[in-house]
């Protein structure tokens, strides 16, 4: 008979010992994810501190971020999200793989994250409340780190605190989606206003260009003319419109400026420049008799029932992901910063955005046509090639951030590079900030004659009535460069005063008017000249009707809040004499030291066919080298600039020269010498490396 197999005591023991265990892992488990769960919330609200919130605020304050690159609604929303989640997420998934090889390890990550991330909210509160700066702010935060460090290891308390604290990116992203300006561009609230009525049956081509940040003393010259030498294609715009002299801007603000010029009404409140916040604007009062062909940048008042918005390359995730990347190392760096997204702000060029102008060649043989070409702002090529006439009376409009900063061309059209830490303050550095101005408004010159030319080519110039201006100034004066209050109260006629020229349909000749001119007036003047009556109220009047009899002006840095601004026409600041050495040949000087010169690689291997040119150089000098000194900076053996030595800062002691005159270069290799000026006038070499 066989044997019926018996159960091993033994086996039975090892089940119920396997599923022992797994129960205890199971529960040690679910406790284990509780805790991660504690621990992910506490770096969201650190997180939430050091990130999330500063890049939201700034952002929420800065709609035109988004307006000039184009976002739309989704990819706002993105990085949003990406702002908000992403951090914590990398973060929270370094901490599980921590976990890996045990508790200890995990715990140690955990604290040391927190510390780190408690380090970093304490230099951006020192950088905020106190005057440290640099190494001793970052030990100071080190310090605040290793507190953090030790109160994680030694107290539930603060973890609790900031698992409550855990809400706080919630909040912020609710502040920005609904309570910031850049709100409506996410969430709009409308599509445009009512169309003007016709008061007539002749509605001619409207172009309009407006420039940004250009004063009008900029173009002057010591008659108070337009300086014809240095900016002939304005000199010629004069002569065949009307200039008004005293025109003046509403703000130094382009995002309160342009809605004021387009709407006809001072600004009352800090709005985004979005057509849900400003309905009523010079597109959609056109738009119910006029095509609209409107090229804007840091603005979006035309609504999407009346004009699409072209979309480049440059715009997208990608250059928002990049540029809130660059803003985010701004906000936590040790050391002061300039954090305003408008630093984004560069004019993509044709070449960059894939555009072919398609243009002729000018007659002037100094014109460089090759490198205007490569170089010419894609948004400009894009309404030049709209300049042509149609059935339906259209309106020609672009915004064109030019000459407004970051100062990238020379006059003929060629770029070159500069470092972004330049200040534009202090001696040395408010001369050079001016002359890269002046050299950027050589080139919008350049664009301002081939507006003239492709109207007048196309016959658009005796039938439309064309407006060239500006939407605000800037103050190049030392003390109070900028746009700022500061500014507006010292130098009113730099930041206020602007240049307007209008050309009526079949105008034949240029004319002065010296009314008292303020940009609420240009959308009235553009209505009456196009037959359009506004159905709104406006703040401003047509240039057809009688001059205002009051000589005051209001100026706006902040809405509803205007700034009484007094004098009439600016007289242009006198010029600057040249440097006697300028334009000299140099040869053999004694040696006078060494100096350390960026961007050399550039004058290894210049190329103007490809339009850009090695047109600034700046380095530093020892510290032997008084504040002052002078330093000649030689092209080819010619001087082409002399520039003084500035008092150290934290890039050391520094200089930097614009080398505008491109006649010095020649294809290939070429030489920089660099010589101290001696009290005497005698040149000493320094050794470049």
């Amino acid at each position: 008979m066989t044997e019926l197999p018996t159960a091993d005591p033994g086996a039975a023991v090892d089940e119920t010992d396997r599923r022992g265990r797994w129960r205890w892992r199971w529960a040690w488990g679910w406790g284990g994810w509780r805790t991660e769960a504690g621990r992910l919330l506490e770096v969201t609200a650190l997180v939430g501190l050091v990130i999330t919130q500063p890049l939201l605020d700034i952002l929420g304050r800065s709609p035109d971020f988004f307006l000039f690159h184009r976002a739309d609604r989704g990819e706002i929303l993105l990085l949003v999200a990406l702002v908000a989640v992403l951090p914590t997420a990398a973060l929270g998934l370094v901490g599980l793989l921590a976990g890996l090889p045990g508790r200890a390890v995990r715990t140690v990550t955990h604290s040391l994250t927190l510390g780190l991330l408690a380090a970093a909210l304490a230099v951006q509160v020192g950088r905020h409340t106190t005057p440290l700066r640099g190494v001793p702010l970052l030990l100071v935060a080190g310090v605040v780190g290793a507190a953090g460090i030790a109160a994680d290891r030694r107290w539930r308390a603060p973890g609790r605190v900031l698992r409550l604290a855990a809400a706080g990116p919630l909040v912020f992203v609710g502040l920005f989606l609904f309570a910031s300006p850049t709100g409506p561009v996410v969430l709009p609230r409308g599509d445009g206003g009512v169309a003007g009525t016709a008061t007539g049956s002749l509605h001619p081509p409207v172009v309009m260009l407006i420039l940004d940040e250009l004063p009008l003393v900029s173009l002057l010259d010591r008659a108070g003319a337009v300086d014809a030498d240095r900016f002939p294609h304005f000199a010629e715009l004069a002569a065949a419109s009307t200039w008004y002299r005293n025109a003046t801007g509403v703000s130094g603000w382009t995002p309160y400026a342009l809605p004021a010029m387009l709407t006809g009404r001072y600004p009352a409140e800090p709005f985004a420049p979005h057509y849900s916040h400003y309905p009523d604007n010079l597109f959609t009062a056109l738009g119910g008799l006029y095509d609209i062909r409107a090229e804007e940048s840091i603005t979006r008042l035309c609504p999407p029932s009346r004009c699409e918005q072209p979309v480049t390359p440059e715009q997208g995730m990608g250059v928002l992901a990049r540029e809130t990347g660059r803003l985010l190392r701004q906000v936590t760096a040790p050391h002061d910063s300039r954090i305003d997204p408008e630093d984004s702000y560069r004019e993509q060029t044709a070449e960059e955005a894939g555009i072919d102008a398609a243009e002729p060649v000018p007659t002037d043989p100094k014109f460089r046509w090759d490198s205007l070409n490569v170089n010419q702002p894609a948004r400009f090529t894009s309404f030049l090639n709209g300049l042509t006439p149609s059935q339906r009376p259209t309106l020609h409009f672009l915004h064109l951030l030019m000459p407004h900063s970051p100062w990238a061309y020379l006059p003929s059209g060629a770029r070159y590079e500069a470092p972004e830490d330049f200040p534009n303050e202090g001696d040395g550095w408010v001369d050079l900030a001016r002359a890269r101005h002046l050299a950027q408004l050589g080139y919008t010159d350049r664009l301002i004659g081939e507006t003239m030319r492709t109207l007048r080519a196309t016959g658009l110039w005796d039938q439309a009535l064309v407006v060239v201006t500006a939407d605000h100034g800037v103050s190049f004066t030392k003390g109070v460069q900028g746009r700022g209050e500061d500014a507006i109260r010292a130098a009113a006629d730099q930041v206020a005063w602007v240049p307007l020229f209008v050309k009526t349909p079949g105008q034949r000749s240029g004319q002065i008017d010296d009314r008292n001119w303020e940009h609420v007036d240009l959308l009235p003047t553009i209505a009456d000249e196009a037959a359009i009556r506004l159905p709104w109220r406006v703040d401003g009047s047509s240039a057809r009707q009688a001059p205002r009899t009051n000589a005051g002006k209001v100026f706006y840095d902040r809405p509803s809040q205007p700034m009484p601004i007094t004098g009439g026409v600016p007289a242009a600041p006198p010029p600057a004499a040249p440097h006697p050495l300028v334009g000299t040949t140099v040869g053999d000087a004694p040696p006078g030291g060494d100096a350390r010169v960026g961007g050399l690689d550039a004058f290894r291997h210049v190329d103007p066919d490809e339009g850009l040119l090695p047109g600034m150089i700046w380095g530093t000098v020892p510290d032997q080298v008084a504040d002052g000194t002078e330093l000649a900076v030689a092209v080819n053996g010619t001087v082409a600039a002399v520039v003084p030595v500035v008092a150290p800062d934290p890039g050391g002691r520094r200089f930097a020269a614009l080398l505008a005159d491109d006649r010095l270069f020649h294809a290939g290799a070429n030489r920089l010498d660099l010589y101290l000026v001696e009290a005497g006038g005698g040149l000493r070499h320094l050794t470049i490396s």
